[in-house]
């Protein structure tokens, strides 16, 4: 079987399955040669298509949280000779916060790390299903800012509190101006109605 006949692409499409289309002479030439019982086969294809999908939608995700770069937990390195709880760092991986809605702050000084950690913990997030959007303090802070001008503060707001867990990075670096501290409080705010996503800092 080198190729999909056209009904059998037509039957895929209808069922929203053209995504087998790719591997599936493959996995058929397989089965013939292996013996693989029918059912095995189906269970084989289908669970292509479910990867595909997880795939697709993993990227999607982390598309859409606007990450700068992409870290993961695997990719740091623990053995750098920078001081904090690593054993508290690897639970947070665990992911309850984002259930208990609670917040994490990561602090000190620059080169330690911290963004490295906090978008690995997005990345974490991402990968569990979660939806997840990175946001530098400064963009937010402009964010709300410019919203006063056409009265799309609450959209705003709202849009901050959809995904599950929103990164702020470079958190606290500057001092506030009397305006960008009332929009800070402002943006910590819980609308009626709406869960307040946890947030790491």
């Amino acid at each position: 079987m080198n190729d999909v006949k056209p009904s059998l692409q037509a039957v895929l499409k209808r069922l929203k399955l053209s995504g087998l289309t790719p591997t599936l002479p493959d996995r058929a030439a397989h089965a013939q040669k292996t013996g693989m019982a029918p059912l095995d086969f189906l269970e084989l294809a289908l669970t292509d298509e479910i990867g595909r999908r997880d795939h697709k939608n993993l990227s999607t995700r982390l598309d859409r949280a606007g990450f700068d770069e992409l870290h993961t937990f695997e990719d740091f390195d623990w053995d750098a000779p920078v001081t904090f709880d690593r054993d508290r760092v690897r639970d947070l991986f665990g992911l309850g916060f984002i259930d208990r809605h609670e917040d994490i702050l990561f602090l000190g000084p620059v080169g330690v790390g911290k963004t490295f950690l906090a978008c690995a913990l997005g990345h974490a997030a991402c990968r569990a299903g979660h939806r997840v959007l990175f946001l530098r303090s400064d963009h937010l802070l402009k964010m709300i800012h410019q919203s006063r001008a056409d009265n799309s503060t609450e959209k705003v707001i709202r849009s901050l509190l959809a995904p599950d867990l929103l990164l702020i990075d470079d958190f606290g670096l500057r001092r506030l101006n009397a305006q960008q501290s009332s929009d800070n409080a402002e943006s910590r705010t819980m609308p009626s109605r709406v869960v307040r996503a946890p947030f790491v800092a």
